[in-house]
Protein backbone atom coordinates (compact mmCIF):
# COMPACT_ATOMS: atom_id res chain seq x y z
CA UNK A 1 0.00 0.00 0.00
CA UNK A 2 1.00 3.85 -0.70
CA UNK A 3 0.25 6.42 0.98
CA UNK A 4 0.83 10.18 -0.16
CA UNK A 5 0.33 13.12 1.40
CA UNK A 6 0.65 16.34 -0.89
CA UNK A 7 1.25 19.61 0.13
CA UNK A 8 2.27 22.75 -0.86
CA UNK A 9 5.73 23.80 -0.94
CA UNK A 10 5.03 26.60 1.45
CA UNK A 11 2.62 24.35 3.43
CA UNK A 12 3.33 24.60 7.04
CA UNK A 13 2.10 22.66 9.95
CA UNK A 14 -0.82 20.86 8.09
CA UNK A 15 1.64 18.92 6.26
CA UNK A 16 3.09 18.03 9.19
CA UNK A 17 0.20 17.50 11.38
CA UNK A 18 -1.08 15.19 7.96
CA UNK A 19 1.97 13.12 8.19
CA UNK A 20 1.49 12.23 11.58
CA UNK A 21 -2.14 11.40 11.60
CA UNK A 22 -1.28 8.81 9.04
CA UNK A 23 1.72 7.41 10.91
CA UNK A 24 -0.75 7.35 13.79
CA UNK A 25 -3.39 5.44 12.33
CA UNK A 26 -0.86 2.73 10.70
CA UNK A 27 0.75 2.64 14.29
CA UNK A 28 -2.83 1.85 15.42
CA UNK A 29 -4.17 -0.92 12.55
CA UNK A 30 -0.66 -2.27 12.89
CA UNK A 31 -0.67 -2.02 9.39
CA UNK A 32 2.82 -0.96 7.40
CA UNK A 33 2.47 1.45 3.90
CA UNK A 34 4.95 3.56 2.02
CA UNK A 35 4.51 7.06 3.22
CA UNK A 36 5.51 9.58 1.14
CA UNK A 37 5.08 13.35 1.90
CA UNK A 38 5.85 15.22 -1.37
CA UNK A 39 5.97 19.32 -1.35
CA UNK A 40 5.51 19.78 -4.80
CA UNK A 41 3.17 22.02 -6.81
CA UNK A 42 3.71 19.64 -9.92
CA UNK A 43 2.72 16.36 -8.58
CA UNK A 44 -0.13 18.07 -7.03
CA UNK A 45 -1.36 19.28 -10.31
CA UNK A 46 -1.05 16.39 -11.89
CA UNK A 47 -3.41 14.53 -9.37
CA UNK A 48 -5.50 17.42 -10.25
CA UNK A 49 -5.44 18.82 -6.16
CA UNK A 50 -5.71 22.31 -5.75
CA UNK A 51 -5.77 22.39 -2.19
CA UNK A 52 -3.75 21.27 0.37
CA UNK A 53 -3.05 18.97 2.43
CA UNK A 54 -4.25 16.05 0.18
CA UNK A 55 -3.90 12.29 0.85
CA UNK A 56 -4.00 9.81 -1.53
CA UNK A 57 -4.12 6.17 -0.41
CA UNK A 58 -2.79 4.00 -3.64
CA UNK A 59 -3.32 6.41 -5.92
CA UNK A 60 -6.62 7.38 -5.07
CA UNK A 61 -7.60 11.41 -3.76
CA UNK A 62 -8.96 10.49 -0.28
CA UNK A 63 -9.03 13.71 1.31
CA UNK A 64 -8.22 17.14 0.30
CA UNK A 65 -7.69 20.61 1.96
CA UNK A 66 -7.82 19.62 5.38
CA UNK A 67 -6.07 17.25 8.03
CA UNK A 68 -8.06 14.43 8.51
CA UNK A 69 -8.78 13.09 11.99
CA UNK A 70 -7.24 9.72 12.98
CA UNK A 71 -10.43 7.83 13.27
CA UNK A 72 -11.26 8.84 9.27
CA UNK A 73 -7.90 7.65 8.24
CA UNK A 74 -8.45 4.46 10.44
CA UNK A 75 -11.73 3.73 8.14
CA UNK A 76 -10.25 5.05 5.08
CA UNK A 77 -7.18 2.16 5.36
CA UNK A 78 -10.02 -0.43 7.14
CA UNK A 79 -12.38 0.09 3.99
CA UNK A 80 -9.24 -0.45 1.40
CA UNK A 81 -9.56 -4.28 0.94
CA UNK A 82 -13.33 -4.05 0.30
CA UNK A 83 -12.78 -1.21 -2.71
CA UNK A 84 -9.81 -3.45 -4.32
CA UNK A 85 -12.42 -6.45 -4.04
CA UNK A 86 -15.08 -4.34 -5.57
CA UNK A 87 -13.09 -2.63 -8.18
CA UNK A 88 -11.72 -6.57 -9.52
CA UNK A 89 -15.38 -7.63 -10.22
CA UNK A 90 -15.70 -4.58 -12.27
CA UNK A 91 -12.93 -4.81 -14.14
Amino acid sequence: MRIDVLCKPEGGKKCERALAVVREALDNLGMEAEVHLFRDRRKMIDNRVYVSPALLVDDVLRVAGRVPSVDEVERILRERPRYLKRMQNVA
